[in-house]
């Protein structure tokens, strides 16, 4: 039986954002590619009327075409309102409404779908939700992170997220430390599944020539990378504040985001600036030559489901520093694969890298403790999750 999804999720990659939500993207085509799912993608995008490129971040919304088709996937991305200062409240409710006109449209064009299936919980999951139960369709969830671990904090999109849990046919989390949060919020245990994302195995590995590798991007020190948008939960600052305890290092950040020149600023204000590399964005595809020829991987977040990042870096060879949140201690189970740390902080991070560096694992142990987790058995449990729903009969 092909099973006919239909998902929702805002956090899907597009042309002006193509690492946006790209983990959402690397689980639907595994799961198209396993010829057991047909599939077609809404993607919403906030509204805004102008495209020009004064506009920042709102003019890229509203330059991101309607249609598109990445990988063989057709993607919409409908536009929805966003309202200023009370639209946390209401947006689950404005992107279902937004959504029906689309929904019409597939089940019109043939495509009437058997399960919606909604990536991140609000407001993605709520408007799944009310839609499913507008349609007469079955719904699955999937959290991912902040979805539980901050949004879940404000009474109105808490209440509404307990009621989609309520709603739901089956929901996953990408770690257990998720779905204990969910079972907290009110969700029934038994239909809440943990379905941990996976690594392209052939594209993240060790690199054939790692000091190749290090010569053609200029490293002569040991480096340290950190990987994601610039924004304060990733903790780069104090990763930068770090080195100034860890003088013998090198930092690299790849990303992009609201705390650019903040962290420049700092860097500087630290006198570590000369040892510290800003590259922007990087594409995938250069990702693992440059965690293949970083020392280690600092992940210091406050909250994280279980974050990608950490597990391509793994898959290339390199070791991590994390802080113990959420996720995090249910991968780096082994010395191999790195160092926790509790405190979240520049002393808490330089201490971290200090305990990984006193006796650094073989680069080939660590590559073969993360070979476990693969997309193939992501999809595995996932469509099991849909079976197990659709045979439930919850619309």
């Amino acid at each position: 039986m092909t099973i006919k999804a239909l998902v929702i999720s805002n956090l899907y990659p597009n042309g002006e954002f193509p690492r946006h939500g790209i983990f959402t993207e690397h689980r639907m085509r595994n799961m198209v590619r396993s010829g057991r799912v047909e599939m077609r993608v809404l993607a919403p995008v906030p509204w805004f009327p102008f495209r020009g490129r004064r506009f920042g971040v709102y003019g890229a919304y509203a330059r991101i075409p309607a249609d598109d088709t990445r990988h063989g996937i057709r993607v919409r991305h409908p536009r929805f309102p966003v309202i200023p200062k009370i639209g946390m409240s209401v947006s689950a409710l404005l992107l279902a409404i937004a959504l029906i006109r689309p929904l019409r449209r597939l089940i019109d064009e043939g495509f009437d779908f058997d399960v919606i299936d909604a990536y991140y919980f609000y407001p993605d999951g709520v408007a799944a939700a009310l839609l499913g139960r507008w349609f007469g369709k079955p719904v699955t969830i999937t959290a991912y992170g902040t979805d539980l671990t901050l949004v879940a904090n404000h009474r109105l999109p808490r209440w509404q997220i307990r009621w989609a849990a309520k709603r739901a046919a089956g929901m996953t989390t990408v770690c257990k430390a998720l779905k204990d949060r969910l079972v907290e919020l009110g969700a029934d245990a038994r239909r809440v599944k943990v379905v941990l994302h996976g690594v392209d195995l052939q594209l993240f590995r060790p690199p054939a020539d790692r000091d190749a590798m290090r010569a053609a991007l200029n490293l002569s020190r040991p480096t340290l990378l950190t990987v994601g948008h610039l924004v304060e939960n990733k903790g780069h600052h104090f990763v930068i504040e770090a080195l100034r305890s860890l003088p013998e290092f090198e930092l690299l950040i790849a990303g992009e985001g609201e705390q650019s020149d903040n962290l420049r600023t700092l860097a500087r204000d630290c006198g570590v600036s000369d040892r510290v590399r800003f590259l922007g964005h990087v594409d995938q595809t250069k990702l693992p030559g440059y965690y293949g020829a970083a020392d280690a991987l600092v992940l210091a977040s406050g909250r994280e489901g279980i974050a990608n990042v950490m597990m391509e870096a793994l898959a290339c060879g390199t070791p991590v520093v994390a802080t113990a949140v959420w996720g995090a201690p249910e991968v780096i189970t082994d010395p191999v694969a790195g160092v926790l740390i509790d405190e979240r902080s520049g002393h808490g991070v330089a201490q971290g890298v200090r305990r990984l560096f006193q006796a650094p694992p073989d680069r080939a142990a660590t590559r073969r403790f993360v070979e476990r987790y693969t997309w193939e058995q992501t999809t595995i449990d996932h469509l099991a999750m849909f079976e197990q729903a659709l045979a439930s009969g919850d619309a």
